[in-house]
């Protein structure tokens, strides 16, 4: 596969998980089932992510160091949310 048919089908893919999303908050399901919607776009958003990361921003072709390395990142960024989140309650 060509690199961009590879890159439209990336799209293509993110483009359905993003219309996906903005249907289920259309849909009503945060006003009746909230940690549905919200697991729901969790997955649907780190999906995303995985895909920007891996093909937009090469992480799929450099060595898997650089790869943890960016990991690690997301790591330490979602202890330091999950740390202010518990500080405020």
């Amino acid at each position: 596969m060509s690199h961009a048919k590879l890159y439209t089908a990336i799209f293509g893919v993110l483009f359905v998980l993003a219309t996906v999303q903005v249907g289920v908050e259309f849909a009503g399901l945060l006003e009746s089932s909230y940690w549905l919607a919200v697991w729901i776009i969790v997955v649907l958003s780190a999906a995303k992510a995985l895909l920007v990361a891996g093909y937009y921003q090469h992480l799929r072709w450099e060595p898997r160091a650089v790869s943890y390395l960016a990991a690690g990142g997301l790591v330490v960024a979602l202890a330091l949310t999950a740390a202010a989140a518990y500080s405020i309650t």
